[in-house]
């Protein structure tokens, strides 16, 4: 067990319990779940639309023994109005654990204010905590160690903001390139600043991607901005990741991608992208957390 009971960001673990559940993660892929949550439930509270959140959550509470519930707001009195806080503490009297996938990130701060059993979050506008365990399970397998030279080139959203902490957490140095006024925040900056790993801002794709090892790129238009997609396509301009930009280093992003936009064909189906064993990644290291936060 971790001495938190709610996940939603990964510096909700401390270095010690980040490090435990990746390791946790890799057993699991390599030996396979066996029941650990026979007869254990999960909720999982969709606003936005998913395919890896909700088919490795659901996959893998199965693969552990386990139940999932999809519930939309639709599915459930809170389409009706009824408060999140009751929500809350009503599901906690039936479920062992509840995964929230929404807009607002206070949303799944209230939740778990009000939740019984642990929460996880499946993605906010804010963080995407789960995609940080994968994206840094997928690291570790591709160069042994963390002892890892990386770049984001991109928009500075909610990947970005958790995948910034997750690497200053475990050592790795990283370069973030993004436009003017799309940074991932001086608040990510300054948590991250807590750990070792070393975090320099640009604005310059090339010297981000300049040593790298592996370069992260995520879409510049996310689920419910796009009413800013023609001002970002040309704010980004020269942020694609393509072969004119890259140098052979490895590939990651989360998906889905717009093929075309921050990142071409030619690179995402390249023998150096690591998209889809991240994709996998999900899965295990979602298990790891599961079977670490579920008593």
């Amino acid at each position: 067990m971790t001495t938190t009971t709610q996940f939603l960001d990964v510096d909700d673990l401390t270095r010690t319990e980040l490090l435990d559940t990746i390791d946790r993660a890799a057993e699991l892929k390599a030996a396979g779940p066996d029941g650990q949550l026979t007869d254990k439930t999960l909720a999982m509270l969709f606003e936005k639309e998913s395919t890896r959140t909700r088919i490795s959550f659901e996959t893998g509470m199965t693969q552990l023994g386990g139940h999932a519930i999809f519930l939309s707001p639709d599915d459930t009195q809170l389409g009706r109005g009824e408060p999140l806080s009751d929500t809350a503490r009503t599901l906690s009297r039936y479920v062992d654990a509840i995964m929230v996938r929404v807009f607002d990130h206070a949303d799944a701060v209230e939740m778990a204010e009000y939740a019984s059993v642990p929460v996880i979050n499946g993605l906010t506008d804010d963080a995407h905590p789960c995609q940080t365990l994968a994206d840094l399970l997928t690291i570790r397998e591709a160069f042994e160690s963390f002892d890892v030279q990386a770049a984001w080139v991109g928009d500075g959203n909610n990947v970005a903001r958790s995948f910034v902490i997750g690497c200053a957490m475990v050592g790795i140095d990283l370069t973030i390139a993004t436009p003017a006024g799309y940074g991932v925040g001086e608040d990510v900056l300054d948590r991250a600043a807590e750990f070792d790993g070393t975090i320099e801002v640009t604005t310059d794709p090339s010297a981000a991607v300049a040593g790298a090892d592996v370069v992260y790129t995520d879409v510049w238009v996310s689920m419910g901005q796009e009413d800013e997609r023609e001002a970002k396509l040309q704010a980004f301009d020269g942020y694609q990741l393509n072969e004119s930009l890259l140098d052979g280093q490895a590939v990651l992003h989360c998906l889905p991608a717009h093929r075309g936009e921050e990142i071409t064909d030619n690179v995402l189906e390249s023998d150096r992208a690591l998209v889809w064993d991240q994709a996998e990644n999900r899965l295990h290291a979602q298990n790891a957390l599961l079977t670490t936060l579920i008593e």
